[in-house]
């Protein structure tokens, strides 16, 4: 009886033992090796990467151990020069292991083509929506007169105008001309002579009309920028959105060398 207790005791020894060297062992793999293994608790923050010039990246990467590769989809951005950063991933602030590679998109050397939409007809708030969803620029608003209240009357690019499904690069700045509404009013051509020529065409976009040809004529007589003449004359009745041609006095190159 006593050689049987005498052989459990020492099988519960060897299992206490075999228990704790298993215990240590798993201790010393969990919170030494494989922390030491993963480089856990070494990390760095990802610095924001959007605007980098492509040739940066590598020397500003390295310096914070850290790579990156580019992904094969490209983004267009006008406003900013090629091959500059537009995305990343991880995004920046991201606490990341040290060696992390991180992807990112460049903007493309050459902006994608688009075809043109037709905006005749179409309300100006509507245009200006379409515009920015398909990555074309408002440009310059010309009105003038038609009974369309804010509706555009025509689309043009670089000084023409284009037609529906004409491709252009993306970030195009396209111009529109504008009804104002009132086509049909007539006013009186305020007078501008002797004005100089901002206060003169503060006075015409405020009266409804809008700047025309500008003339430079040179005279020793009144102040340089100042309106000489004009055309329409001062109180003849035009309609809303006509345009003023103004001459403008300039001092003469000998005087002014003299």
């Amino acid at each position: 009886m006593s050689k049987i207790k005498d052989s459990i005791k020492k099988v519960g020894i060897h299992l206490l033992i075999i228990f704790g060297v298993v215990t240590l062992f798993s201790f010393l793999f969990l919170k030494v090796f494989l922390p030491s293994y993963t480089n856990h608790g070494q990390t760095v923050s990802v610095p924001d990467l959007e605007g980098f010039g492509h040739d940066e990246l590598e020397s500003y990467l390295k310096n914070r151990n850290l790579q990156y590769e580019v992904e094969l989809d490209s983004g267009f951005n006008a406003d900013l020069p090629s091959l500059t950063v537009l995305k990343q991933i991880p995004k920046a602030g991201s606490q990341v292991k040290s060696g992390r590679k991180i992807y990112v998109t460049l903007n493309s050397k050459n902006a994608p083509m688009i075809k043109m939409p037709n905006l005749v007809h179409s309300q100006l708030k509507n245009v200006q929506e379409i515009l920015a969803n398909i990555g074309l620029v408002r440009g310059e608003i010309k009105y003038v007169p038609d009974i369309g209240n804010n509706v555009v009357l025509e689309q043009k690019y670089r000084g023409r105008n284009i037609a529906e499904g004409f491709e252009i690069p993306k970030g195009s700045q396209i111009d529109l001309v504008v009804g104002d509404g009132l086509g049909n009013q007539i006013l009186d051509v305020p007078n501008l002579i002797g004005m100089d020529e901002v206060d003169a065409e503060f006075l015409i976009i405020g009266s409804g009309l809008r700047m025309g040809r500008i003339n430079y004529v040179t005279t020793d007589s009144v102040p340089q920028g100042t309106i000489v003449r004009q055309i329409p004359p001062a109180g003849a009745e035009v309609k809303t959105g006509e345009p003023l041609d103004l001459w403008i006095s300039e001092i003469s190159k000998e005087r002014d060398f003299e």
